[in-house]
């Protein structure tokens, strides 16, 4: 054996590292600091998707995600010396908020750095629960490289947002309250960006129930994990709504433990996302980011591979910028067909646009908005689009009044989502 493999066999292995019986440790640390989230039923989801699905509402947290487990875990092993430098961060989600709650709660101060491209309200709700921020560089690696620099200079104590044990060990308490409360899942589906709290709760369910499937999710544009576990490289980055787990390197230590405890990662497109989202508000009543619709989106995607099993979802946060998510839903009512966008082609003399709106009338479809475009078209002069926003009550009825308004000469187009 060379000298190399040696050492890289005496390394010890992730799962030695984090056990059932440190997520109890973290569990009994935390207590009373973080909320014991409930786990709920969900019938109506459980009838759409053929499922017996139950929610872990980790969005009800203080600081509206499970982050706050694993970061009040590691402040509280840190040393009175460490206390008394500080910690810092590279984040600029929910890890930071956590951090930063929990370090002002203690005593402990608290440095986060962000890239300069942060939007302004996540750095606002950083420093409103105690966090200092630091902007520096245009991408999170220029930023994570700043924090390191820092730590070096100022002898502060880094916490990494996934990549360490005693982070994934409290993040790990959430499989632990889920099984306490029900012990016959077959499976639970869990988000991962980094990993941390799939191996947290990967360590923990394994350890209680060693039949349980574990099935992590991520999202489609960043599929970090899934190629690393699986060898399949695929192209990692974009715009996506779940940007609480869009991680380009997933961390070492965490993907040890996943590709030895995880049963398999599944991807999930960007319209099952925001659907996913519209759906936990509307009949869940309840507000989750893009990550925090991981789960149920990954269930909706694979009907097939979840049907009559018994299902635990984590809704692992719900901060999630008000206009995006109103944007969300609007999206959605328009996928469904209930909102539509009608561009149709007139002449333009009077009484044109008033024979057009009794049709809407005749099908009972309300008219939300209506533009004329005179100039900017391809018509004739004395030709012009309207374009009309309407709502119904379903696609059918915009089926139908589209068909009959081409039945009656009109050119008609309906935009579409992709």
């Amino acid at each position: 054996m060379t000298q190399a493999s040696s050492a890289h066999a005496d390394a010890p292995k992730a799962t030695d590292q984090l056990t059932l019986a440190d997520v109890r440790a973290a569990a009994a640390r935390i207590a009373g600091a973080v909320v014991r989230t409930p786990m709920l039923r969900s019938q109506t989801l459980s009838d759409i998707a053929g499922a017996d699905i139950w929610l872990k509402f980790e969005n009800h947290q203080f600081t509206a995600a499970y982050k706050e487990r694993g970061a009040l875990n590691a402040l509280l092993q840190l040393s009175a010396e460490q206390r008394a430098r500080g910690v810092i961060a590279a984040s600029a989600g929910n890890h930071s908020q956590g951090l930063s709650y929990h370090g002002r709660r203690l005593g402990v101060p608290v440095t986060i750095v962000m890239p300069q491209t942060t939007p302004s309200v996540k750095v606002m709700q950083t420093e409103s629960v105690g966090g200092q921020v630091e902007l520096v560089g245009e991408t999170f690696d220029e930023a994570y490289a700043h924090a390191r620099e820092l730590e070096r200079e100022r002898g502060l104590t880094f916490v990494h947002p996934f990549d360490d044990p005693q982070v994934a060990a409290g993040q790990g308490t959430v499989a632990l309250e889920m099984l306490e409360e029900k012990d016959d899942f077959d499976c639970l589906v869990v988000p991962i960006g980094g990993g941390g709290l799939m191996s947290g709760m990967a360590t923990v369910a394994r350890a209680l129930k060693p039949e349980i499937e574990m099935v992590g999710v991520q999202a489609e544009l960043f599929p970090s994990m899934y190629s690393a576990v699986t060898g399949d490289e695929r192209p990692c980055g974009g715009d996506t709504l779940a940007e609480g787990i869009a991680v380009k390197a997933p961390g070492q230590f965490t993907r040890q433990i996943i590709a030895e405890l995880v049963d398999e990662v599944l991807l999930v497109k960007e319209s099952t996302l925001e659907h996913s989202v519209s759906l936990l508000l509307q009949i869940e009543k309840t507000v989750v980011e893009g990550a925090g619709a991981a789960g149920l989106a990954a269930v909706l995607s694979n009907p097939e591979r979840f049907a009559g099993k018994t299902v635990g979802l984590v809704l692992c946060g719900g901060n999630i910028d008000t206009r995006l998510l109103a944007n969300v839903l609007l999206r959605d009512l328009a996928r469904s067909g209930r909102l539509a966008r009608l561009q149709v082609v007139l002449q333009d003399r009077p009484g044109a646009l008033f024979k057009v709106m009794r049709e809407f009338n005749a099908h009972d479809v309300n008219i939300i908005e209506i533009y004329h475009q005179r100039i900017f078209t391809t018509l004739p002069a004395k030709g012009l689009t309207a374009e009309i926003e309407c709502e119904a009550r379903d696609g059918g009825q915009i089926d139908r009044l589209v068909e009959n308004l081409r039945a009656k000469g009109y050119v008609v187009e309906l935009a579409e989502l992709a």
